[in-house]
């Protein structure tokens, strides 16, 4: 039975350098992310359980999105750990 050769990942070249779509689109997405959080200046007022407390929504924004990178990474190291069993 033939070896299929190894599959390599979606790129293109601009100037003699490769890089691959997906680098392409996270730094598109990063690009978005920070645009969105200096739109967004005002303040904000947020329940938390019992107190209300009043913050800049550029902070909130933030750290929900480091909040969701944390979270991201994680799971993305245990998928990678279950399916390479170690």
């Amino acid at each position: 039975m033939a070896q299929t050769p190894p599959r390599r990942p979606s790129a293109l070249t601009v100037k003699g350098r490769e890089f691959r779509l997906r680098t392409i689109g996270l730094g598109i997405l990063a690009v978005l992310a920070i645009w969105f959080i200096a739109a967004n200046t005002e303040s904000v007022a947020i329940k938390l359980w019992i107190p209300t407390v009043t913050l800049p929504l550029w902070l909130v924004l933030t750290v929900t999105l480091l909040v969701g990178l944390v979270i991201g990474f994680a799971v993305a190291r245990r998928r990678t750990k279950r399916q390479t069993g170690a």
